[in-house]
């Protein structure tokens, strides 16, 4: 029996080349003008394409919004994946999480789609939503795991996990990242970062000690 080949084909491999150049321009167009501010029309004027072939890709605003943050936010999920190893040395991967995290949220290209959401947010609680589910709400989980296998090894006291969690991230976006948010300072180098996240693990090993 032939093996069929999962690859695709020519033509699906353009037409997926296409959707993201769709989602590249879009994700610049968004941050440009704001969710309200965007329509489909622009953003096919933008491409240069017709109306009705960013339509076939995507059937609503909403839809092509929703693509974007995907794209944003998959790389990232992916590298946390690789960073929060089951087996690994619970202090030292911690550590880890957290300076790739505030590497990640302190990008100018974060911080100017968390700033795009919070405008937003308040007309189009849907975008809200959407971030909310494949960025902090992702975070929590991923990292609740991890430190709930922490808590079955006897590393930290028994608690609730993803509170654990929430508290750590907490704790890394509370100086720094905020400072970048609201403009005060343009960019946070790789020192303080370390430091950052070296406070906010002490933290939790401390709050959570067994």
């Amino acid at each position: 029996m032939t093996r069929q080949s999962t690859r695709p084909g020519r033509r699906e491999t353009k037409r997926l080349d296409r959707r993201e150049a769709i989602i590249g321009v879009a994700h610049a167009y968004f941050l440009e003008h704001g969710y309200a501010a965007t329509t489909m029309s622009g953003i096919a004027a933008t491409i240069g394409g017709s109306k009705a072939t960013l339509w076939s890709y995507f059937p609503s605003k909403e839809a092509l919004f929703e693509a974007v943050l995907d794209r944003a936010t998959t790389h990232f999920r992916e590298r946390i994946i690789s960073v929060l190893v089951p087996e690994a040395d619970l202090e030292t991967t911690l550590r880890s999480f957290c300076r790739h995290f505030l590497e990640k949220v302190t990008s100018p290209e974060a911080i100017a789609l968390h700033r795009l959401i919070v405008a937003e947010a308040g007309r189009f609680p849907e975008i809200g939503e959407m971030f909310y589910q494949r960025g902090p709400n992702t975070m929590i989980r991923l990292l609740g795991d991890f430190i709930e296998l922490g808590m079955a090894r006897g590393k930290l006291r028994l608690d609730d996990p993803r509170k654990a969690a929430k508290l750590l991230l907490a704790l890394c976006l509370q100086g720094d990242h905020q400072q970048v948010l609201l403009g005060r300072i343009d960019r946070v180098d790789a020192t303080q970062i370390a430091a950052t996240a070296d406070t906010a693990v002490d933290f939790l090993l401390r709050a959570y000690a067994p």
